[in-house]
């Protein structure tokens, strides 16, 4: 499997846990566009970094050939992912430890 294949499964295995899996449907709010909006640019500084210094190198056999600041447009895919991931487990877990703080309260409340 070339870098770019694994770039797309990324893609789609990201959209379907945050979708399907952990349920927050993160991609289809505003909030995450503004956020990824906001870590788009430091992501082409700093893939423009690590490529121009030759700190990361990437084999011309595995990516589709495009690049954007120095870095493949797979990165882009990976980028997007992480962080839709990340902010998906973000609110799955927020709204986990929220419904348990309310669960704990519920019988101190009860008994007063």
């Amino acid at each position: 499997m070339i870098y770019s294949d694994i770039a797309l499964d990324a893609v789609v295995f990201a959209i379907l846990v945050d979708l399907f899996l952990l349920r927050t449907a993160m991609i289809t709010r505003g909030i995450y566009w503004l956020t990824y909006g906001l870590i788009f640019p430091f992501q082409l500084l700093t893939n423009w970094w690590l490529t121009s210094r030759n700190i990361v190198q990437y084999s011309p056999a595995e990516i589709i050939g495009r690049r954007l600041a120095g870095a493949p447009i797979e990165d882009l895919l990976f980028g997007f992912s992480m962080i839709l991931l990340t902010l998906s487990l973000w609110e799955f877990l927020s709204a986990r430890a929220a419904r348990a703080a309310r669960a704990a309260r519920a019988p101190r409340e009860a008994a007063d």
